[in-house]
């Protein structure tokens, strides 16, 4: 069974080969970081790179090669029982563990040593060989994605989908240091669309002291960081983009800052000091001539101007025909609480429900075509359709159909039944809560859940949801409810059926239009 990790938020720190080879040089680098991750307060992993350079690299290239990359493994080699009191030092010092096996013997030592984590290199992302291996491993994995084509990154995505393996998403450009020209970080938003619940990060090779694309970084969703770490020494001076601990504090606080900046993806509550800033320009209501107690206040007999007086009634609010309860005298403020609104007419409730179902629609990426009918389902009455009702958007209406389900946050749909039609509910977007046959249901985007004819059955969703219903022919008054107060109503008085979304056919005499 692989492990089941927390991705989100986590800073992968890579040693790769800047130990060196020497054993108390890797130590004081994994003590000089975790002493910034644990100032920063930050969930970071120190993560190794394994070769075994016995097979890995060819036999008659191991002695005297002039190739590049043969050089620098070789000398730099660790061996195995070194990297083990590596390994213990990120333990002692609470960093999760995690390695970069370049060959199916790493693997294995990655195995016996029970790192936490393994990470795929760019360099491997086609590597089937080696993939299979980490698959086997029952190790949660990240993969970077450099120099891979959307078809390498979906093919991998779906390998490790198949292979029950828990993973992550790295936004990566293989060039040390990149480039701003090739640095593409709009690729991070790109991935979480395609791949959505797969948290996606991004792993970085710019220079060490530019900030700005961390930031971006962040702005763009990236979820988990990396970046190469090391320490410079007399004889040995770091690699253009690898950072110092110095360099690494710096870095945690910009991305930190860029965290702050961007707040919460649900949006927030103003603030006091905002709110207080939004009143201080809110026009109130006030009396351009004498209003008598009693009499119907008009546009012809208040202004609007600042400043807004607490309790006031405001620009936002007023509407004509309110009666005063009260006399106001000239330039006095007319207050909430003295005067009675008119009453609202029913249909308002479904006019400003819809602005939050269109909302809803668009952030799911559904689409609707010019020519639908829409349902607005009120089984206890329009004032009621925010706690009971739905909006159904009839699509295809034939021997089989098809119909869109809205249901904002808080809505439910009572228990009922059908004696003909058989429904198929699919989850497009949100959580739906479902009730079946006495059995409860919780369905996220993707599943999907069969209604028989005749089997009784509710449904709602507490933070909102949109789902398909794919149901045989719809028959008019085939809906039996449990409560019978609700069979008892007429069709029209619980739905109110629409073309579009009922602009001209939802009367409104606000002034308001859908």
């Amino acid at each position: 069974m692989n492990k089941k990790f927390d991705f989100k938020d986590l800073l992968v720190l890579d040693m790769a080969n800047n130990h060196q080879g020497d054993m108390e040089h890797g130590l004081a680098i994994v003590r000089s970081f975790a002493k910034v991750v644990k100032k920063q307060d930050e969930r970071a992993a120190l993560k190794f790179q394994f070769r075994n350079l016995d097979t890995f690299i060819h036999p008659n290239q191991q002695k005297g090669s002039d190739h590049k990359q043969v050089q620098r493994f070789m000398s730099t080699r660790l061996p195995w029982d070194k990297f083990q009191v590596l390994l213990d030092e990120v333990r002692t010092q609470g960093l999760v563990t995690m390695c970069t096996p370049f060959d199916e013997g790493s693997v294995d030592m990655i195995c016996e040593m029970d790192f936490d984590v393994i990470k795929v290199a760019s360099c491997s992302g086609k590597d089937w060989p080696l993939l299979e291996k980490v698959a086997d491993s029952g190790k949660p994995v990240i993969f970077s994605t450099g120099g891979l084509t959307i078809r390498d990154i979906d093919n991998l995505v779906s390998f490790f989908q198949h292979r029950g393996v828990h993973f992550a998403i790295m936004h990566c450009v293989a060039i040390y240091p990149t480039p701003d020209q090739n640095m593409n970080l709009n690729q991070i938003g790109q991935l979480r669309n395609r791949y959505p619940g797969i948290h996606v990060g991004w792993s970085t090779h710019e220079s060490p002291n530019d900030m700005t694309p961390v930031q971006l970084a962040v702005a763009l969703g990236a979820e988990l960081f990396e970046r190469h770490v090391g320490i410079p020494t007399d004889d040995t001076p770091l690699n253009a983009y690898s950072s110092t601990p110095e360099q690494i504090d710096t870095w945690i606080q910009a991305k930190q800052r860029a965290q702050t900046l961007c707040g919460p993806q649900e949006r927030p509550p103003a603030s006091e000091a905002e709110q207080s800033a939004i009143d201080g320009l809110k026009r109130g209501v006030y009396a351009k001539r004498k209003i008598r107690k009693g009499s119907v206040i008009d546009s012809e007999q208040i202004f609007f101007a600042i400043p807004y007086v607490d309790g006031q009634l405001d620009s936002g609010n007023f509407k004509p025909g309110v009666i005063s309860r009260r006399d106001v005298a000239v330039n006095a403020p007319v207050f909430a609480d003295h005067v009675q609104f008119p009453a609202s007419e029913d249909e308002l409730v479904i006019k400003h429900a819809v602005h939050e179902v269109k909302a809803m629609l668009n952030e799911a990426r559904i689409h609707l075509g010019p020519e639908f009918k829409v349902e607005y389902s009120h089984h206890y009455g329009i004032p009621h359709f925010l706690d009971t009702g739905a909006v159904l958007i009839e699509c295809v209406s034939r021997s089989y159909c098809k119909k869109l389900v809205v249901q904002l946050p808080g809505q439910h749909h009572p228990t009922h039944y059908h004696a003909k039609k058989e429904e198929t509910f699919q989850v497009l977007y949100g959580e739906l809560d479902c009730t079946i046959d006495g059995h409860y249901r919780k369905l996220v985007p993707g599943e999907s859940v069969v209604v028989m004819p005749g089997v009784w059955h509710s449904f709602g969703s507490e933070k909102g949801v949109i789902f398909e219903e794919i149901s045989s022919r719809d028959y008019d008054n085939d809906s039996f409810y449990e409560d019978k107060s609700i069979n008892k109503l007429s069709r029209s008085e619980r739905k109110t059926v629409v073309d579009h979304w009922g602009r001209f056919q939802l009367k409104d005499k606000s002034g308001q239009e859908e």
